[in-house]
């Protein structure tokens, strides 16, 4: 699906975020350090931030068209906390479990999914043209 230029940037880092979440679940005993460690760099380098821009710039612009407590938005700062949470848990343990790991890439997966498929057309529907070039330039800036 064509994006409009103020969310383009954040589905192409959504995209990255899908190739770590693929690797996180489907790790196996042998490959579960190589996928922690790609998330880690993934969420050093882009995640952390990515997360960081949508509360701090998206979704307070957004708040203007979009009430901030509809359950699309309550839905995705819950899943912002849970992923934070767990790459703090990531980040902790050299050597999680396996499942917790999955587990990690199967919220990663779903929380990009429902912003791809849920979130960002609400916005693009509720939010005006000069509203969104105006929160094109707050999140190049971001």
């Amino acid at each position: 699906m064509r994006r409009t230029a103020a969310l383009e940037g954040l589905s192409r880092d959504h995209h990255l975020a899908l190739v770590v979440a693929q690797k996180l679940e489907r790790a196996t005993v042998d490959t579960a350090p190589m996928a922690r460690q790609a998330f880690l760099s993934y969420w050093s380098s882009e995640g952390r931030h990515h997360l960081r821009t949508e509360d701090e710039v998206l979704l307070p612009a957004s708040a203007r068209h979009i009430d901030p407590r509809d359950e699309s938005v309550v839905r995705v700062l819950l899943q912002h906390v849970e992923l934070r949470r767990r790459a703090a848990d990531l980040e902790a343990d050299t050597d999680p479990p396996l499942h917790q790991i999955r587990a990690l890439g199967e919220l990663l997966r779903g929380h990009v999914r429902y912003e791809e498929r849920v979130l960002f057309p609400m916005i693009e529907q509720a939010v005006p043209a000069p509203d969104l070039t105006t929160l094109a330039i707050a999140l190049a800036d971001g």
